[in-house]
């Protein structure tokens, strides 16, 4: 009983989880982030008119070929070079005309400034904690990388393809 009591302490001031968030969708539904339990996750924050934008590509080929164990979900995101600009219609548009897109978007939020969404304020609270490098949103297309669990394992930098090697292995181990 006393185990019960500790347990449900610690819960109560434990922070969030990835688990615990739900985000509007590009289409206006939701993403429950409860719902990829068991697979990794990785986080990307996007922009249609970025020098990084065809790494939409290569998302899909790995979110098509590591489905049955890992999730992309994209952020649309303004916060660099206004590279962002479109409504969300406009985005959900531009991604599946042009990049045949299927992994999950949401709809498009701010990643770093006073108005920073919960989810990448979350982000950045673990990358810091955990001393992953970029600590910081540094430009369109950085990739953070969770693990089955929900623990955040890995940040990769906005110039890093989806489909390089440490990307790569990070997903298969």
């Amino acid at each position: 009983m006393l185990r019960l009591a500790i347990l449900s302490v610690l819960l109560l001031f434990a922070g969030p989880r990835i688990y615990d968030f739900k985000v509007d969708a590009v289409d206006g539904g939701k993403i429950e982030f409860s719902r990829f339990k068991g697979k990794k996750i990785m986080i990307v924050n996007t922009a249609s008119l970025c020098g990084n934008t065809p790494q939409y590509a290569g998302l899909e080929k790995i979110y098509k070929k590591y489905q049955d164990k890992l999730v992309i979900v994209g952020f649309p995101a303004n916060n660099f070079g206004s590279q962002e600009p479109g409504t969300n219609a406009e985005i959900k548009s531009f991604c599946t005309k042009q990049y045949a897109v299927t992994f999950p978007m949401a709809a498009k939020i701010s990643v770093k400034g006073d108005d920073i969404h919960p989810l990448y304020k979350w982000l950045l609270e673990e990358s810091k904690a955990k001393h992953l490098e970029p600590a910081d949103v540094k430009w369109n297309f950085q990739k953070y990388l969770l693990d089955e669990k929900g623990n955040l394992i890995a940040v990769f930098s906005p110039k890093t393809q989806p489909d390089a090697p440490e990307v790569i292995a990070a997903i298969e181990k």
